[in-house]
């Protein structure tokens, strides 16, 4: 496989691993002239039409997600029956590796890479995504410590550690939900127990469940109690242990239930160390992401003599103690209201006070309001709400309304202002400008003046806010973002090389740091070796290290005569004078087993300096044919070299 070119632009370079389905390799891509990861699909699956398809489907589902905790995938395709599905190549290791090297992880990086894939899995499941085998191993951390997803729903490997049958049991045994043990449906919530178990890993460097087999693990996710972190790692905060025991419930809608819900948690958290989280149960999503058609796992669900959750039916006895229960309790409120309508009329009987006039307290300070409800022998009840308009403690609402007859002791119902409400400060980072803008606007805040810096995030993401996200404010106060304007790097003016020689121009380019390919054009207007045209106009501003193409004189073209013998005499003694004129040859180029379209570029080898690119095509062997003629001029003999797709496979001499 190492030297083989796929789609005439990535040529694998070196094994990198693999797995139970796929091998990984590392490839450079011609076209952009970048390195790349390529996952390739074991050639003894290729026979397997429907894990064919699965792996086609799956992976153009997933080259659609893009984000920044999620590893790019580039480009899906398939050549000679090799299936393959190209990808970033991301520069770290694995989490994994990271909880093996440092053990227990503290709180703070806990946090901030549980963050971070939560976002991805957020990202993911808005797009009707599910990984469905989140673990350590799949999860890389960049040179710059940034948490990024792997392995999206391609998981089947068959080693030990992973339980599969036909596809339908998916997920490394150890951090699969009890759902995927059981063959239950997954769904958003079974990427969520996983990242739970990862969390538990980071924060003791010991997982939940051990056994010495794969069924045993899983029945141990099905029916056992994990020792909570802080007994394992006393450092571990109550705050934190609650948020990965609420991940890891065996009950699917006991957990959060999405990742949202988990990254608010977790920014409370990171702003409030002594939070603990609430024991609270989140509305149940009615319309889960999920993937069903599992059978295999009743077999593991017979194994734990447990029984799936079901309502009961109802039966005949049931429905008729209904109806004697309901005509009970209509009967006792029938009586009920009678007695109290019979105490009224005869309290009206023996009242003596006047009826009250309730005034307009709308509008009023609440010591004024209340101070007069006093005066007038009435009672008060306060309830309290947030409101935009009007100030603190003002009274927006009373129940009886102005104007109505009430009596002595009789009590009135205030609702009073706290002022503008106070909102969590969303979380900006990573997102776009537009997006940061959205979200700050929506939540009632006012984007503050934004600043700019370099930064290895793509241009226009923002790499920093304040207040952190989480913080607690009033709406109409200011947020604060920084953008990224992507990498750092040194921008140089571009000169006017048009009229320099090739010489001189070249040494221009180099004194700035800039590189440059050189083809030849007849001209009657420049002499021989005079740049006449350049790829970038003079004086823009452009990155060190830029190529620029320049266009060189060849000289005026010589006329050709074909077929016409014609005899010069030559005078004995002007022999020395005479000067040799150029003349131009056919190069012939075969390509001997290749498809598709190839990148065909000449270079006139010289001695003393790079060589020159003289041609270059786009050649597509099906349509144009499995040869190409190129016309090539000079004196004497020179060397020639031919580079297709950016390696040189053949180097000639041409005598003229």
């Amino acid at each position: 496989m190492i030297g083989t070119m796929l789609g005439n632009r990535y040529e694998i370079i070196e094994k990198l691993g693999g797995g139970g389905m796929a091998i990984v390799y590392k490839a450079k891509c011609h076209l952009l002239n970048r390195n790349v990861a390529v996952k390739i699909l074991r050639d003894e699956l290729i026979s397997d039409k429907d894990l064919v398809n699965k792996f086609k489907r799956e992976s153009q589902a997933v080259a659609s997600l893009s984000h920044p905790n999620i590893v790019n995938v580039y480009d899906v395709g398939e050549v000679n029956d090799i299936y393959y599905m190209v990808m970033e190549m991301v520069e770290g290791k694995t989490l994994k590796k990271v909880i093996k090297e440092k053990g227990a992880l503290h709180q703070e990086e806990i946090i901030y890479y549980a963050k971070q894939i939560a976002r991805a899995l957020q990202h993911a499941h808005e797009n009707y995504v599910i990984h469905r085998d989140i673990k350590p191993q799949n999860i890389l951390i960049t040179d710059d410590h940034r948490a990024k997803l792997t392995d999206f729903g391609i998981a089947l490997s068959s080693s030990t550690n992973t339980l599969t049958n036909t596809g339908s049991l998916v997920g490394s045994v150890h951090y699969f939900s009890p759902e995927q043990a059981r063959g239950g449906y997954t769904d958003a919530k079974s990427d969520l127990y996983s990242l739970g178990i990862a969390m538990y890993e980071m924060a003791t460097g010991k997982l939940p469940f051990e056994g010495e087999s794969p069924i045993t693990v899983a029945l141990k996710h099905l029916q056992e109690e994990p020792e909570l972190p802080s007994d394992i790692n006393d450092t571990v905060s109550e705050g934190l242990e609650s948020i990965i025991m609420k991940l890891i419930e065996k009950d699917q809608y006991s957990r959060f239930q999405n990742a949202s819900l988990l990254i608010d948690a977790l920014n409370q958290l990171e702003t409030d160390p002594e939070y603990i989280l609430d024991d609270f149960e989140d509305e149940i999503d009615e319309n889960p992401t999920h993937v069903n058609g599992y059978k295999e796992g009743d077999e593991l669900l017979k194994m734990t003599e447990q029984k799936p959750f079901r309502k009961k039916k109802k039966t005949k006895n049931s429905h008729k103690t209904k109806i004697v229960l309901a005509a009970g309790i209509i009967t006792a409120l029938v009586a009920a209201l009678l007695f109290t309508f019979g105490l009224f009329y005869v309290s009206n009987m023996f009242r003596t006070t006047e009826d009250i006039d309730v005034p307009d307290f709308i509008g009023m300070h609440l010591d004024e309001a209340k101070e007069k409800i006093e005066e007038l022998g009435l009672q008060h009840r306060i309830e309290y709400r947030f409101d935009r308009e009007a100030d603190e403690d003002t009274v927006l609402l009373q129940n009886p309304s102005a104007g109505m007859s009430v009596r002595e002791n009789y009590p009135i119902e205030l609702t009073v202002s706290t002022g503008m409400e106070t909102v969590k400060v969303p979380d900006l980072m990573y997102e776009s400008k537009d997006n940061a803008v959205f979200k700050i606007e929506e939540a009632g805040f006012i984007v503050g003046d934004m600043e700019y810096a370099t930064s290895d995030m793509p241009s226009g993401t923002v790499i920093s806010q304040e207040p952190r996200a989480g913080t607690e404010m009033t709406q109409g106060e200011v947020v604060k973002i920084v953008i990224s304007e992507g990498p750092e790097y040194e921008v140089v003016i571009m000169p006017d090389l048009v009229g320099s020689t090739i010489e001189s121009a070249r040494e221009s380019l180099k004194e700035l740091n800039l590189s440059s390919t050189v083809r030849e054009e007849y001209s009657e207007e420049y002499v021989e070796d005079i740049v006449i045209q350049q790829s970038i106009v003079s004086g823009r501003e452009i990155p060190e290290g830029t190529s620029v193409s320049l266009t060189v004189s060849a000289g005026v073209e010589s006329p050709q005569i074909e077929d016409i013998e014609v005899e010069e005499e030559v005078i004995p003694d002007q022999e020395e004078n005479n000067v040799e004129e150029p003349r131009t040859r056919t190069l012939p180029i075969q390509f001997d087993g290749g498809s598709g379209t190839v990148l065909v570029e000449l270079y006139r080898v010289e001695e003393n300096s790079d060589n020159t690119l003289i041609f270059t095509k786009n050649h597509n062997i099906e349509e144009d044919g499995n040869s190409l003629e190129v016309k090539v001029t000079g004196l004497g003999t020179q060397a020639f070299e031919i580079v297709i797709d950016g390696s040189v496979v053949r180097t000639v001499e041409v005598s003229f």
